[in-house]
């Protein structure tokens, strides 16, 4: 039986004693401890809820809200269609939507704590699951379709390249699709703020735990001379419509003089 937890959505062959991804700093056990579920019962009792964000862009997220409550983003190019990052509900319903659309070509996730289930959506559809070879340790359950890649960029597909940022994991990935006036998913690597205007970086959102100068002029530095017009993070309305690019660039600066 496939074991959840439920503060993170991380999945386990049987349930363990612990868990590692909520123990790290950058996550947390709650104060009442930690408490699981199983895989069946999560697609029993939720649903998800689906978004057309661009015409070949859709965003899923899970109702009532589970685990972290992040979304997934399913990306359709002419070359095959993109998971990027993972939710832990994989019902029935998203299966049959999913191959309506086309089914998923490959997987990709921006940082561990999206990981949840993504060995049972690389298996429902065949697809291989790219993580950046930094965070290898983080990884809860083998799969043969996990491939761990190294180094700053990877092209998984045309006008579609990984970037290896780091910040808040060593790891940490965002994904540019260099189509039209260009996207930039970005899971929480960078974090959109409520005003839709600027972007943060932070080494640990729940515990409030900042990264340091030297690391965000690095994060942002990696995005130098990449155009993109929208950016999507990782929860639902997270979205910046326009000027993505020149919004990541200044709010780096910004972050760095706050600190000086």
């Amino acid at each position: 039986m496939i074991t959840l937890c439920k503060t993170c959505g991380t999945a386990y062959d049987a349930r363990p004693d612990r868990c590692p991804i909520c123990e790290d700093e950058r996550q947390y056990v709650p104060a009442t401890g930690q408490a699981w579920t199983d895989f069946d019962t999560v697609t029993a009792t939720h649903t998800n809820k689906w978004q057309q964000l661009e015409p070949r862009l859709f965003g899923i997220k899970t109702v009532p809200a589970f685990a972290i409550n992040q979304r997934a983003l399913l990306l359709q190019t002419p070359h095959g269609n993109i998971l990027w990052d993972c939710i832990a509900n994989l019902d029935p319903a998203t299966k049959a939507l999913v191959t309506a659309l086309g089914g998923i070509s490959a997987i990709a996730i921006s940082h561990p704590h999206y990981y949840t289930t993504m060995q049972e959506w690389a298996a429902a559809f065949d697809a291989p699951v790219y993580l950046h070879a930094s965070d290898r340790e983080w990884v809860m359950r083998d799969s043969p379709a996990i491939h761990f890649w190294e180094g700053d960029t990877l092209e998984i597909f045309p006008s579609v390249t990984l970037l290896r940022l780091g910040g808040h994991f060593a790891g940490g990935t965002v994904l540019h699709w260099q189509e039209g006036d260009g996207v930039l998913l970005v899971g929480d690597i960078l974090q959109v703020t409520p005003g839709k205007d600027a972007v943060s970086f932070m080494w640990s959102y729940p515990n409030y735990l900042p990264l340091p100068a030297r690391t965000v002029a690095s994060v942002v530095s990696h995005l130098e001379g990449k155009t993109f017009e929208r950016l999507y993070g990782a929860f639902e309305g997270q979205n910046i419509e326009s000027s993505a690019d020149e919004i990541v660039q200044r709010s780096g600066q910004k972050y760095i003089a706050c600190l000086k």
